[in-house]
């Protein structure tokens, strides 16, 4: 199970890729997660995947690859392709296709059938596919299935797929019992202390040295990544604010009576009144409250005394307090004088006692005083129906089948282009150029688009603004020429060279304490000048972990080294190469400490699930014979990377 931590912590996104066949993708995320389906029509590229004589090829992997990294990109803006890759994710996608297309066959081999009504059903509840009323919108299904070139039956078939898994897997994930049996070893280790030593052999540039041309080719060539320019896309797009409608909105008379008629009695002579009430379900309780408010007594204290509570409506008009109470108690609270007390009177919720303790009187507001005030607001009001019909126009051409520069002239729209920038807006040919907050969501949209895809709307402005974004031209990530750049280059090679060189003294002490000679002398004796401080370490892992901080490389590095052995670990930022060294192992013994395995046990108990059901798709794959293309993942791997064809 150790193995499994191990390769849990391998990947910064293998957990989520690697597990996320264990969930129904495209039922519990939305529409962004139906974006692991093939890639319909075209050749489908080499076979790099097969379960069970199906396979999975290039293409369908390459899209399933980018689909991922948008995934991705909606937690972590700005993530390109290459960290994508160097940060494990490919091999992840990799892993959940093989995965879901095993747990699928065995499902099906073992009898297994997801029905066509119950994957419709789950289509129906994706919200993607829903329209404004919450119910199945076939308009909405078919345009988002357009937009990323997917076939209905491409849909159902993964929403198939995945539902197999979590019926495999669903019952196995949950497990969380681990017996003490199981969990002693691991508390054993917990418990295990160690002594070690560690020092640091450091990185020493020498500012004079210079390369050959011919070095500096070879090491450019080996190091073409480091220089590489991450891809860029160049997105056209048009800003449609309210302002730019302002002009076309004009306010007529007829709007400005329309309007004062539609306020209704906002502006009209009213009449308004403060009532004091009590309601009551019997109604000789209420005859004997109404007696006593009537000889004086106030509502509330009348009321308490009943074991009820009094409320008070303030500068209420008949209309509003007859939709609160009913339109016969409303008639009779506005018929009584100041002070008068009314009620019994019943009504749906009971029997109403209403005293009248206020009357004011508005002499109301003519059209002529409030119409700068009606003015303004259906100004207002126009400007975003406006707004909103061009952003229906819009939707509805995109629909048809409209390119941007259609889009554009119908709406009279500026049109503007960015330079070829990063996803997180940047423009590596103006390094000291800030990127433009304003073009953070517009160029999140075009890094989400592919070649051929239509027109998106975005929102980008709190007032209703949105920009229609278009995805103009792709620049794929390549290294920049080697003379562009060179006086950088041969610093990185310098900084290479004193690495090598440390890394051979290094090495020298470690063969040196490796025959039993002391770390201080064999720094000595591989002649490491200056004396390095020795770091001498004597600490459990339980004490590590009840410190809660991340465990520094070096020592976590002591932790799996025998008795009398050194490794190197390099250090970060070129700083050299660590040695570390154990000098001693005290095993533990977690039976003398009960209190250890239990806690072992829950924490083993919260990922024995995991394991389970890595195994048990493992054992799936086993049985199917799996296999992969390792020549053709790791050729697609690289030319996602924008380096080309791998050497043999």
């Amino acid at each position: 199970m150790l193995n499994f931590f191990r390769r849990m912590v391998k990947s910064k996104f293998g957990v989520l890729f690697t597990l996320a066949a264990l969930a129904i993708i495209a039922i519990s995320f939305g529409l962004a997660d139906i974006n692991g389906l093939s890639q319909p029509g075209g050749a489908r590229g080499a076979t790099l995947i097969e379960v069970a004589g199906e396979g999975v090829g290039e293409n369908d992997l390459r899209q399933r690859t980018r689909l991922a990294l948008d995934a991705v990109r909606q937690q972590q803006e700005g993530l390109d392709m290459p960290g994508f890759l160097n940060a494990g994710g490919f091999e992840s996608v990799v892993a959940r296709v093989e995965n879901g297309l095993a747990l699928e066959r065995f499902a099906e081999e073992s009898g297994m059938v997801a029905s066509k009504a119950l994957v419709d059903g789950q289509i129906a509840s994706i919200p993607a596919f829903q329209g404004f009323d919450g119910k199945f919108s076939q308009t909405n299904f078919e345009r988002a299935l357009a937009q990323r070139q997917i076939t209905p039956e491409q849909l159902r078939t993964d929403i198939a797929r995945e539902t197999y898994a979590q019926w495999l897997l669903t019952p196995t994930i949950g497990a969380s019992q681990v017996g003490d049996q199981l969990a002693l070893p691991y508390a054993n280790l917990l418990l295990e202390r160690r002594k070690g030593q560690i020092a640091l052999v450091p990185t020493r540039v020498d500012a004079s040295a210079n390369p050959t041309d011919q070095q500096l080719s070879t090491f450019y060539g080996n190091n073409r990544q480091r220089y590489t320019v991450p891809e860029r896309r160049v997105v056209r797009y048009a800003v449609v604010t309210p302002a730019a409608y302002a002009a076309r909105v004009q306010v007529t008379d007829a709007d400005l009576q329309a309007a004062y008629k539609a306020a209704g009695d906002k502006y009209a002579p009213s009449a308004t009144r403060t009532l004091e009430q009590v309601v009551v379900l019997d109604q000789a309780l209420a005859s004997k409250i109404a007696g006593q408010v009537k000889g004086g007594t106030a509502v509330a204290a009348a009321a308490r005394a009943a074991g009820l509570e009094a409320t008070t409506a303030t500068d209420i008009r008949q209309s509003a307090f007859a939709t609160q109470t009913s339109a016969d108690v409303a008639k009779a609270a506005f018929a009584a004088p100041q002070g008068g007390v009314v009620g019994p009177v019943r009504s749906p919720l009971g029997f109403h006692i209403i005293k009248v303790t206020g009357i004011s009187q508005s002499a109301g507001r003519p059209l002529a005083a409030v119409r700068d005030e009606l003015t303004a607001e259906v100004r207002k009001r126009k400007e975003a129906e406006a707004l909103a019909d061009a952003q229906q126009e819009l939707d509805t051409g995109i629909a048809d089948g409209a390119t941007f520069d259609e889009l554009i002239a119908d709406q009279k729209l500026q049109a503007q282009t960015t330079p070829a920038l990063t996803a997180q807006g940047i423009n590596p040919d103006a390094p000291g150029q800030a990127p433009d907050p304003r073009l953070a969501t517009i160029m999140q949209a075009g890094f989400a688009a592919q070649d051929g895809d239509a027109p998106q709307i975005v929102p980008v402005g709190q007032d209703g603004t949105f920009a229609i974004v278009a995805l103009g031209r792709i620049v794929p990530a390549a290294a920049r020429p080697l003379q562009s750049i060179r006086a950088a280059v041969v610093e990185d090679w310098r900084r290479q060279q004193a690495k090598l060189a440390a890394r051979r003294i290094a090495d020298a002490v470690v063969a040196n304490v490796g025959r039993g000679t002391a770390l201080r002398q064999a720094l000595g004796a591989a002649g490491v000048t200056g004396a390095p401080a020795v770091q001498t370490v004597d600490v459990s892992r339980a004490e590590l972990a009840a410190r809660q901080i991340q465990l520094p490389p070096p020592v976590e590095l002591m932790f799996k080294l025998k008795q009398g052995t050194a490794k190197l670990l390099e250090a970060p930022n070129n700083g050299g190469w660590f040695v570390v060294t154990v000098t001693g192992i005290t095993p533990g013994d977690a039976r003398k400490a009960p209190g250890a395995v239990q806690s072992t046990r829950a924490g083993l108990g919260s990922v024995v699930g995991r394991e389970y059901a890595e195994q048990f798709t493992n054992a799936a794959k086993k049985q199917l014979g799996a296999t992969r293309n390792a020549a053709g993942l790791a050729k697609l791997k690289a030319d996602l990377a924008g380096q080309g064809a791998v050497a043999e």
